[in-house]
């Protein structure tokens, strides 16, 4: 996908980028071939590809999802800043918190908020399960997504304790969730969340299957949701 195209394809799900959104996105192209030389950031660096299977991939959330309307995001599994730096782009207003254990990529994320003169972006390094305990984090969040980042039951357990009530948890995935779904419903309810639809789409140019699962947060997560870290990813709520 060219940029002429990812601006028109944007542009017919009702989504315009300025000249200066467009600057933002090439330059946050070349930070990430850049800093993928010292450190993994992602396996796709061809242009083309970057543009349908990074940034068109993060965008495809606000098909979905008024996010116009929200205020407050976080996404949990941050990494190279997917989906969260292009929703950021595209939706300046957002007041964005990206989650990540590794020190290195909140560096990465910090320099291209600087770069790109991105405000209201808040990497934060730590656990999720650390984070989702933590009073300044816990239930304060319109939505939360994540991105490729584990199984749904795990997932759950990571965000879902984020999500502010009656807000919104954004579970973005590869193709055939069916099986993921099934084994995530008991979290999900314990978790104070009940699934609301999944949004299944492909992307431009053969490039795959989607499916962002969107779940709501109808009731208070207990207190003793996240587990310390290490236990949900060893002991998965089933």
């Amino acid at each position: 996908m060219s940029k002429q195209d990812f601006s028109a394809r944007l542009q017919e799900k009702g989504i315009v980028l300025t000249s200066e959104q467009l600057d933002q996105f090439d330059q946050y192209y070349r930070l990430l071939v850049e800093w993928n030389e010292k450190m993994n950031l992602t396996g796709i660096t061809e242009e083309d590809e970057v543009y349908n299977k990074h940034f068109y991939d993060s965008i495809s959330l606000a098909f979905y999802v008024p996010l116009q309307d929200m205020k407050k995001m976080a996404d949990v599994g941050g990494g190279a800043g997917f989906p969260s730096i292009p929703l950021k782009i595209c939706f300046p207003h957002l007041q964005m918190t990206i989650i990540d254990s590794l020190q290195k990529r909140m560096n990465f994320l910090s320099h291209v908020g600087t770069e790109l003169g991105l405000t209201d972006l808040y990497p934060v390094h730590g656990r999720a399960e650390e984070i989702g305990q933590d009073k300044k984090y816990r239930e304060q969040f319109d939505i939360v997504s994540a991105r490729a980042v584990a199984r749904l039951n795990l997932l759950a357990e990571f965000c879902l304790p984020l999500v502010k009530q009656n807000g919104l948890f954004a579970s973005m995935k590869g193709p055939d969730v069916t099986l993921e779904l099934n084994e995530a419903k008991r979290a999900i309810k314990l978790l104070g969340g009940k699934t609301r639809k999944v949004e299944s789409f492909e992307l431009p140019d053969e490039a795959g299957e989607r499916n962002i699962i969107l779940i709501n947060k109808i009731e208070t997560t207990p207190k003793t949701y996240p587990r310390r870290p290490g236990i949900p990813a060893k002991k998965p709520l089933l």
